[in-house]
C-alpha cells in the first residue's frame, strides 16, 4: 500500500518519484538539520522501484515465514522495527548527508539474522556457522545503489535480538523435531 501511493502520488508506478523518496525515504541532512524524524521509520516502509520492493519481499517471504514459526507477533514486530530502525541509524552515521536511502532489506536482515541465531541457539548448536552464513548473505547483498549499513545494522541487531529470545525461551519438542531432521 505504501509503494502503492508513493508511486502514483509520484507519477509513476514503475519507480518511486525523488519527491517522495525526499519525503518518505531516509535523507540523512533531513533527519539531522531539518528534524525529519519520521524518516528513520518511514524509509522502511518505502521503495524505490517495484524491482526494489519484489525483491524484499520475496526474501520476507523466505525468511519471514520462518520467523513466524519461531516468535510471537510481538517478538517478530520486535525484530522487524528494531533492526530497520537500527540499520537506518547506521547508515544516519555514516552515509553522507544527501544520499537518500530506502527500503526494507535492515528489518528484513534482522528477521534473517533472528531466525539462525535463534535456531543454532535453541537446537544447542555452535552459533559460528550461522554467523559464517550471515556474513555470506551480507556479502552477496553488496553492490552499487544498495546500503550495505543499512544491511549490517539490520543483521546485528536481528543476531543480538534472536540471541536474546533463545537465551530466555527453552525450545520446544515440536520445534527440536521439525528443525533438527
Amino acid at each position: 500500500m505504501v509503494y502503492a501511493y508513493t508511486s502514483i502520488a509520484g507519477g509513476s508506478f514503475a519507480e518511486t518519484s525523488q519527491r517522495m523518496l525526499i519525503l518518505y525515504g531516509q535523507v540523512n541532512g533531513l533527519v539531522l538539520y531539518a528534524g525529519w524524524y519520521w524518516q528513520l521509520l518511514t524509509s522502511m516502509f518505502v521503495h524505490v522501484s517495484i524491482v526494489h520492493l519484489a525483491g524484499n519481499m520475496l526474501f520476507l517471504l523466505i525468511f519471514g515465514l520462518r520467523a513466524e514459526d519461531m516468535f510471537t507477533t510481538t517478538e517478530y514486530a520486535s525484530v522487524y522495527l528494531l533492526s530497520g530502525l537500527m540499520g537506518n541509524l547506521l547508515s544516519l552515521v555514516f552515509l553522507p548527508l544527501n544520499v537518500p536511502s530506502a527500503g526494507a532489506s535492515g528489518a528484513i536482515f534482522g528477521v534473517f539474522g533472528a531466525c539462525i541465531i535463534y535456531s543454532r541457539r535453541t537446537l544447542r548448536q555452535s552459533i559460528m556457522g550461522a554467523l559464517i552464513y550471515a556474513f555470506f548473505l551480507l556479502m552477496l547483498s553488496s553492490g552499487p545503489n544498495v546500503n550495505i549499513l543499512a544491511h549490517m545494522g539490520g543483521l546485528g541487531m536481528g543476531l543480538l535480538i534472536g540471541y536474546l529470545i533463545a537465551a530466555k525461551r527453552p525450545p520446544t519438542i515440536e520445534y527440536q523435531w521439525r528443525y533438527t531432521l
